[in-house]
């Protein structure tokens, strides 16, 4: 099959990063559809993911991050967590779905993904949600605070699991989709 052109790629990667920074200002804007923006830039930046343009992708990833941060003006808490995770995670998905074969190496990777969003929100708790929208005077906190670790690493890693699950199923219907254009 051959290869498609380099500004077919330079293309599906500029759309991808249009929508994904379009959804993280709104969700940056509307506190409510945070969530919902950092998944939806997800689904945008499996798009070139689909026709295996991994650059494309990471540029488009880095684009929405760099549009979404001038128009959010310059709030970086509210896109740390995509900066330091989400975003990312579709790219080392597509990494561990290429190149790991045997199922101790999906565990490996599935372990290494796990640490790095365990750390990731040990790094929102600390940078963001704590200092920054005051979590200290919940009527949970206490409990939280004392037994921080275990919430963080057995809660959050069982999170991680059933998201990584429905990432995958998502890349997967990105491939369907995305593989009825031809190019």
């Amino acid at each position: 099959m051959k290869r498609p052109s380099h500004s077919f790629e330079i293309a599906l990667s500029a759309i991808a990063c249009a929508f994904a920074a379009l959804s993280l200002t709104l969700g940056s804007y509307v506190d409510v559809f945070l969530a919902a923006g950092y998944l939806l830039a997800d689904f945008a930046l499996m798009v070139p993911l689909a026709k295996n343009f991994f650059w494309g992708a990471f540029l488009a990833y880095l684009g929405a991050v760099l549009l979404a941060f001038m128009f959010c003006g310059f709030s970086i808490f509210m896109l740390l967590p995509f900066l330091a995770f989400f975003g990312l995670h579709p790219l080392l998905n597509h990494i561990q779905r290429r190149y790991a074969k045997r199922p101790w190496q999906n565990a490996l990777f599935f372990l290494g993904k796990a640490v790095w969003f365990d750390l990731a929100m040990w790094l929102m708790w600390a940078v963001v949600l704590v200092p920054v929208f005051g979590v200290a005077s919940a009527t949970w906190y206490p409990f939280v605070e004392r037994y921080f670790f275990a919430v963080l690493f057995l809660g959050g890693t069982l999170f991680f699991a059933a998201y990584d699950i429905m990432i995958f199923l998502c890349q997967r219907s990105a491939d369907r989709v995305v593989m009825r254009i031809r190019r």
